[in-house]
Formats: structure tokens, C-alpha cells, sequence
């Protein structure tokens, strides 16, 4: 009897193993991916399907904004409308909220306001295959434990496109909500301070969603967490916190795009596979402003890329993260920033190929001491390169050699980073070049820089 006990929780063991690989834990590779051995991976695309909204309160009419009790309820169209169908709004506006449980098409043509009147959620799209199109909604509520919204979309293969929406906390919520396309938007939030704002689009568990041609302005952030395959391209985002924040989200497609003033760019965090191309990010300012951002984040591209006039124009924070992976910059040009390259925590693995280093305050700032040699540089354009090209093959005779000297002060002590550039840290700096006392740091080594700017087509 004693054998049997001690032979139990082996077998067990060995039970539960087996129905974990039967409930779809495999080998099997996906796009971008490392592995699909559990625990490899960020995604959690896999997980069970669980319901994580919290119930919608409803509110009397007589609890909204007096500006929308005239307005008739556009509900009752709705309920009126045969699944499937196309409902042609008459010009005007009406009341919310509204709920959508059926494919429909729903076409406002520009000219169909729905109010809210200041509470609750504007609209919600809980139907799969439905269109909304030329809407304006507007007045949501600002209650963020009930994630107030002008629109939530809880179902796949809708296609939502020119819409206005205004005075809202959040602009379109997009939970567990797969395969859409969101084009074509205009979306700002409620005139709150920026931290207590909500999200322009928030992508929460969604994947294979198209976000395209969407202006979002005055927002908190863009964000897609456990959201997997998206593309964002050709939006716009200005004044806001993060134009996108990426958390456990892996094979993001940012294309194309335009960010100006706002926080952050691009932050790439606790995520595998994906990257941006051709984008624009400008004025990422501030005391954390940093144009891309990256945590923890593994094989990742960054490709042609106009970075300009911020803070910091690459924060990289323990990034390539995973063994044997690396993140790949090529054809950016990096100018006017105050770092352009900031890399802390080095593991080593980032390639930087062909990219235009002009007119920043500081090309590279490699924290951690004999670090410099970790990250790969080649054929990249500095316009403090100090050397010639003899054979005329277009790149210098020498390496390009960046040394931190009195600049190790700020980098050492990061609240010195305020006399940066000023006049006592630049004599400081003369000196230690003329006559080094201490040894300086290599930040980077790139052993064939070109010696002409080269022409590209950015953004």
C-alpha cells in the first residue's frame, strides 16, 4: 500500500501534463514568434475567454445633460430595423445611449448626432459583421471605473469609419473584439487634464484589427495590451500622452503614421515580433519624453523612421530581452534630438545599420560601464564624424568612435542631466579632451561610417 502512495502523485504528474498539450499548448511556430511552448512567449491569444467587462450602469433621463431631452432615442431605430439590413438615418439628432445586437448598417452620411447627455456609454457595437459609418457621438461620461466611451465594439468583422467623436472619456474600446477595421476616425476626449483622460483607441485583447487613417488628438494614450497582429497606419495622433503603447502585445505593424507632440512615441513593452516603418515622430518632449520606447521587448524592427526634435529619440531598457533575438534599426534618421540613442541595462544584441545621426545634443548614451562594444553600428551617417575618405568609396578611413567625457557626469548621475549643455559642463567637457584626466567611456564604435548624408524618402 506504502509503493501505491509514493507511485500517486507521479501519475498525476504525468495526467496533467498530457491535458495541457491536449488543450492546445504545442510546438507550432507562429509569424514572428520564437516558440509556442507555454511560458515562451507573451501571448496569452490562447488564454480561456472570459467576460472582463464590468456591467454598464444605466442611468434616468432625468440624470443627463438637459441639452438632449427633446432629442428623440435612436434606439428605437434600431429595434426597428431587421438584422442585416441598411438603416438610413434622417438627418438630426438623437439620443443614447444605444445598443447594437444585430449586423447592421448603419449609415449616418455626416449628419446624425447622438448624445449621451454626459453619462454612461455613448454606443456599443456587440454584433459581429455590422457597419457604422458618418456618425457623431458625443457625450459620454467620465466615470472610469465604468470605462465610459463613445463607442464599445464587442464583436469581430465590423468595419467602423468616419465617425466624429467628441466630448468622451474614452473613443473606441475595442475588448476581445477581433478582425475589425477602425478608418477613417476623428477622436479626441474629454478637456481633462492628461493623465485623468481616457484612451483614444484601446485595444484589449483584439487581434488581426485594422486601425488606418484615424486622427486622434487631446487623448490619454493609444493602446493595444494582449493584443496580437495589428496594424496601425497611416494615423495621425497630436497632444496626447503615448501615440502607441504596446504590453504583451506581439507582430504589431506600425506604418506610416504621424505623432506630433505628444509624450511618447511608439513604446514597445513585455512583447515579442513586430515593429515600425516609415513613420514620423516628432516633439516627444518633456521630462519623459522619448520618441520610442522600449522594456523588455525582443525581436523588433524600427525601419525608416523620421525621429525629431525629442527628448530621447530610442529609450531602450533590457531590450533585446529574449536569448538569441535582436532589434533592428536601419534607415532612421535621428536629428535634433537631446539623445537620440539612450540604451540602459545592456544585454547587447541591438543592430543599427545605415541611419542619419544630425544635430543632436548627444548621438549615444550607453549606460553601464564597458558596455560600448555590445550593440553592432555599421555604415551609419554622423555629422560629427572627424576623418576621410581617401579612396572615395563614400565611407570614412577611420572608425566613427563616440566617448562619453564629461558627460559621464549626467550619465552617472542622472540629476545632473539639468546642466547639460551648459556652459560649465562644456568647459569641463573641452578640458577633458584636451587633457584627459579620467578615462573616457566608449558609447558606440562604428568601424565604417559614411561620409555623405544619404537622400532618402521619409515617413
Amino acid at each position: 500500500m506504502a509503493r501505491w502512495r509514493s507511485i500517486v502523485p507521479g501519475l498525476m504528474l504525468g495526467g496533467f501534463s498530457l491535458l495541457v498539450t491536449a488543450q492546445g499548448v504545442s510546438d507550432k511556430v507562429g509569424i514572428g514568434e520564437t516558440s509556442g511552448r507555454l511560458g515562451e512567449t507573451a501571448d496569452l491569444s490562447n488564454a480561456p475567454r472570459v467576460t472582463i467587462d464590468r456591467p454598464k450602469p444605466t442611468y434616468p433621463l432625468y440624470e443627463r445633460d438637459k441639452r438632449m431631452h427633446g432629442y428623440p432615442p435612436f434606439q428605437a431605430l434600431v429595434d426597428a430595423a431587421p438584422a442585416g439590413s441598411v438603416l438610413k438615418v434622417p438627418p438630426g439628432n438623437y439620443a443614447g445611449p444605444v445598443v447594437v445586437k444585430k449586423p447592421l448598417v448603419i449609415d449616418g452620411e455626416g449628419k446624425v448626432t447622438i448624445d449621451a447627455g454626459d453619462r454612461g456609454t455613448v454606443f456599443s457595437l456587440e454584433t459581429d459583421g455590422a457597419v457604422l459609418r458618418g456618425m457623431h457621438l458625443t457625450g459620454s461620461g467620465a466615470n472610469h471605473d465604468t470605462d465610459d466611451s463613445c463607442l464599445d465594439v464587442r464583436g469581430h468583422n465590423n468595419v467602423i469609419e468616419n465617425l466624429q467623436i467628441d466630448n468622451c472619456l474614452f473613443g473606441i474600446d475595442l475588448k476581445q473584439s477581433s478582425n475589425n477595421i477602425v478608418r477613417g476616425n476623428r477622436i479626441s476626449s474629454k478637456p481633462f487634464d492628461l493623465g485623468i483622460r481616457g484612451d483614444g483607441i484601446r485595444l484589449w485583447y483584439s487581434n488581426n484589427n485594422l486601425i488606418e487613417n484615424n486622427l486622434v488628438t487631446d487623448s490619454r494614450d493609444n493602446v493595444a495590451w494582449y493584443s496580437h497582429r495589428n496594424i496601425y497606419r497611416g494615423n495621425e495622433g497630436r497632444r496626447s500622452r503615448y501615440s502607441i503603447h504596446f504590453m504583451f502585445a506581439n507582430n504589431n505593424i506600425v506604418e506610416n503614421n504621424r505623432f506630433y507632440d505628444n509624450a511618447v512615441g511608439i513604446y514597445f513593452m513585455y512583447m515579442e515580433g513586430g515593429g515600425a516603418r516609415n513613420n514620423i515622430i516628432s516633439h516627444a518632449t518633456g521630462a519623459t519624453g522619448m520618441a520610442l520606447g522600449f522594456k523588455e521587448a525582443s525581436d523588433i524592427f524600427i525601419e525608416n523612421n523620421e525621429i525629431i526634435y525629442s527628448a530621447v529619440g530610442v529609450g531602450s531598457d533590457l531590450s533585446p530581452f529574449q536569448p538569441n533575438t535582436t532589434i533592428r534599426f536601419k534607415g532612421n534618421r535621428f536629428a535634433y534630438n537631446g539623445i537620440a540613442v539612450q540604451l540602459t541595462s545592456e544585454l547587447g544584441g541591438n543592430f543599427l545599420d545605415d541611419n542619419i545621426f544630425e544635430g543632436n545634443l548627444t548621438d549615444i548614451y550607453q549606460a553601464g560601464r564597458g558596455q560600448g562594444d555590445k550593440n553592432t553600428w555599421r555604415g551609419n551617417y554622423f555629422d560629427t564624424y572627424q576623418g576621410f575618405d581617401k579612396d572615395g568609396d563614400g565611407y570614412g578611413d577611420t572608425p566613427h568612435e563616440e566617448y562619453a567625457y564629461a558627460d559621464q557626469i549626467w550619465m552617472e548621475t542622472p540629476p545632473a542631466r539639468f546642466f547639460k549643455t551648459s556652459p560649465v559642463l562644456e568647459l569641463l567637457d573641452f578640458l577633458e579632451r584636451l587633457a584627459p584626466i579620467t578615462s573616457p567611456e566608449l558609447q558606440a564604435r562604428d568601424p565604417k561610417p559614411r561620409m555623405h548624408k544619404p537622400a532618402r524618402n521619409a515617413g
